[in-house]
């Protein structure tokens, strides 16, 4: 998962234990009702953020963590957690506005780009990328958002059973 937004506050790195850090970032997003995220950068994540200034807007690769507590009373509790992992300045958004697929160059480290993935074509090869692999099948719904009902919908018709028949079965009983 990601969050896209503009960092409001980057917090101190906090020695939570002699062998825990962690250091938290709230992002706010830039919707119609603005979210602020408290997100939080654990161990050697933490030094992600020193190149990050407020008002910066980042991308930030993250994981919900959930967690159960037994009280001393008993009592059971869930916390949950946005836990950081990747931060980055995502790149200019062409075409007014669609962002383009997967992070840009990374900015503060913390991760390296995949050489081939899902949607890239493939390096060090002499073959042309194929277009459409398997997908060329027809658009089985009209342009009003219904079903089309021609014979070129991509779907064979369905049977026509008679109401007054009884289907064979192969049912032992």
């Amino acid at each position: 998962m990601e969050v896209l937004g503009r960092i409001k506050m980057v917090g101190p790195v906090q020695d939570v234990s002699p062998t825990f850090r962690k250091r938290e970032v709230v992002v706010t997003t830039e919707e119609q009702y603005p979210q602020h995220i408290l997100i939080e950068f654990t161990q050697d994540k933490c030094d992600l953020l020193n190149s990050y200034q407020i008002g910066e807007q980042v991308r930030v690769g993250i994981n919900l963590r959930g967690r159960e507590w037994v009280n001393p009373q008993g009592e059971t509790r869930y916390f949950n957690s946005i836990q950081g992992w990747r931060i980055d300045r995502p790149q200019q958004q062409p075409y007014g506005g669609m962002p383009q697929q997967g992070y840009g160059v990374p900015q503060g480290g913390g991760y390296t780009q995949p050489q081939q993935g899902y949607g890239q074509p493939q390096q060090n090869s002499n073959q042309q990328p194929q277009q459409n692999q398997g997908f060329n099948q027809p658009n089985p719904f009209d342009n009003q958002g219904g079903y089309a009902n021609n014979n070129n919908s991509g779907f064979p018709p369905a049977p026509n059973f008679d109401q007054n028949q009884e289907a064979e079965d192969d049912l032992p009983f």
